[in-house]
């Protein structure tokens, strides 16, 4: 799969979740919850993530974490929060330059409809 049929999957995933469950709810829950789905749907998955950050030949380990990465491809942020700024968009893109990732997405299970929580991001072209 490339990134935007991973991308599709991962929002079909994240509404009918939200759907589901409602807004509100603790950030980890709807992270075990939207792994598990993805998982079970066949794709590869890892949770909390360590993104290393490399500056002047160090390597830290203990720069960031991506809530979930999908096929080595795809990173999901998520939260549950009233209204995502543009700080949380800025994050998920810092994440993607480290990673050399092309696509993330900003999941924010805090709106009342999911699709206005649903921010996509991407770094660079996507091929």
């Amino acid at each position: 799969m490339n990134e935007n049929e991973i991308g599709q999957f991962i929002v079909d995933s994240a509404v009918k979740l939200h759907k589901e469950l409602g807004p509100g709810l603790l950030e980890t829950v709807y992270e075990v919850i939207l792994a598990a789905t993805l998982k079970d749907s066949g794709l590869s998955i890892k949770r909390q993530v360590a993104i290393p950050i490399e500056y002047q030949g160090l390597k830290f380990d203990e720069g960031f974490r991506a809530d979930i990465i999908v096929e080595d491809k795809v990173i999901i942020e998520l939260k549950s929060i009233e209204k995502v700024n543009n700080a949380h968009k800025k994050q998920v893109l810092t994440y993607l330059k480290l990673t050399g990732y092309k696509l993330g997405f900003l999941l924010n299970f805090g709106e009342a409809l999911m699709k206005d929580g649903i921010s996509r991001i991407i770094n660079g072209k996507i091929g």
